[in-house]
């Protein structure tokens, strides 16, 4: 008989995970102290936008494998294994990760737990918090020492969600014994028989992996945003330097694509997070490292932001200029330290007139950003614009006809904030074309609009 599940927090991590194991075929319950939340998802409605996800939620919240509660006691009396997804929010004093929802969702669910289980971690935590859970968990729990701890670090990329739950790329478990990670194995059987390597680790380990893997990703993200600018000060290009580099299999092509930088509720929490552990730990070499992919991720805003004030002259103010995206990568409606909208918002601090447009993320940058406008398409965010930025490379925006644009606008400029246009393209439609660690191309057809004021 399969062990019946439950899962502590249904924001994008927990949602996703609880539809991914009623997919598995596993009972499954979701918790959450947010009742609308709860609501929603019990109607089998997402709360935000993830491909395929909201299907799996209509299933299996119709078939009744899947349900949701707000009671503690209900999910403690339901589970035999409980998946810990609550958010782990960076700190504003030190970059650490906040672990307040971590430690509320054990005491709350501890005082419930009356017969052996096995509580798993997937939040992202710094290293060492499962070993103090295990403590925190055996001292609240009438089941004392028969409530075990595991730990299952979460490789979710949004916009791919579902496909990453299903079938991922590696399962790393970290376990205190025999019984847990049988337990696990039996979990994830499915996705092991189709050849998924099942990594099995202590617990410190499995916390290390995430935060680890994130901040190596982030690290190649800065590495050749680094490489831009020594590109732009010699004259090389940096697109083909990335494809000339990512043909050695030990660096591989993938994340270096040089732009406007990481963000999202991940990348840039885990490497503060995981910098400010290293610091309380004593290892200032990763501490110095993290901070310099920090520095130079921010840079990569700054410099995009300086491109689009040289492309227009040297001044911002009183020019209007359409951004292209919102949302801090394609395929999400997610805006969590999106470089589009802070690039966005400064240049609208700086004066200009700034009108936003993303095909999904448009109500959300504008409940996060409400001092900027934002347009209903992309033919109305670029009319009348003295500069075009794209700075999210949704497939809409790379699809866009160059010289359909080109008669919308008041002057034909483009910063590529992400490389994701064809610049030769644009240049021959009468676009003067800007991007990150590339030479400026002139646009080759000339206009009757004439020059902003």
């Amino acid at each position: 008989m399969k062990p019946k599940i439950s899962v502590l927090g249904t924001g994008y991590l927990g949602a996703t995970h609880a539809a991914g194991l009623a997919e598995m075929g596993f009972e499954v319950i979701g918790l959450d102290v947010d009742a609308e939340k709860i609501a929603k998802l019990a109607r089998g409605e997402v709360p935000f936008h993830e491909p395929g996800l909201g299907a799996l939620m209509r299933t299996h919240t119709a078939s009744g494998r899947l349900r949701f509660t707000t009671d503690y006691a209900q999910a403690a009396a339901f589970a035999d294994i409980h998946f810990l997804a609550v958010g782990t929010p960076q700190s504003a004093d030190d970059g650490a990760a906040d672990l307040r929802y971590v430690d509320a969702a054990i005491d709350a669910l501890a005082p419930h737990l009356t017969r052996p289980c096995l509580v798993v971690g997937k939040s992202t935590v710094p290293v060492g918090t499962a070993a103090r859970l295990v403590d925190r968990l055996v001292s609240l729990a009438p089941a004392g020492g028969t409530v075990d701890l595991a730990w299952n670090p979460e490789f979710l990329r949004e916009g791919h969600a579902v496909d990453d739950t299903l079938r991922p790329d590696r399962i790393v478990v970290g376990v205190r014994s025999d019984i847990a990670e049988k337990l696990l194995r039996e979990v994830y059987a499915g996705i092991v028989e189709r050849g998924t390597p099942f990594l099995v680790t202590d617990l410190a380990t499995a916390e290390l992996v995430k935060t680890a893997a994130n901040s190596f990703l982030a690290t190649k993200i800065s590495f050749i945003n680094a490489m831009a600018e020594l590109c732009e000060a010699t004259g090389a290009d940096v697109t083909t330097l990335a494809r000339a580099i990512g043909h050695d299999a030990r660096i591989g092509p993938r994340f270096l694509n040089a732009g406007v930088g990481f963000g999202g509720g991940c990348l840039p929490k885990d490497v503060r997070a995981f910098r400010a552990r290293a610091r309380q730990l004593g290892g200032e070499g990763a501490a110095a490292l993290l901070s310099q992919v920090d520095a130079i991720n921010l840079r990569a805003r700054d410099r995009v932001l300086d491109m689009a004030r040289d492309t227009l002259g040297g001044e911002l103010a009183g020019r209007r200029i359409a951004v292209l995206g919102a949302a801090f990568k394609p395929d999400t409606d997610d805006v969590r330290d999106s470089p589009a909208l802070d690039v966005a918002a400064r240049a609208a601090q700086a004066g200009a007139e700034v009108v936003v447009y993303d095909p999904m993320a448009g109500g959300a940058g504008a409940a996060t950003r409400p001092e900027l406008d934002f347009a209903p398409s992309l033919e109305s965010a670029v009319t009348g614009a003295d500069l075009v930025m794209l700075l999210t490379e949704w497939e809409e925006f790379r699809l866009a006809d160059p010289r359909r644009l080109a008669t919308l606008v008041r002057t034909p400029r483009l910063v590529d904030g992400r490389n994701a246009l064809d610049h030769q393209a644009w240049a021959a439609a009468g676009w003067s074309v800007r991007a990150p660690g590339r030479a400026p191309l002139a646009g080759q057809i000339p206009f009757d609009a004439p020059e902003a004021a």
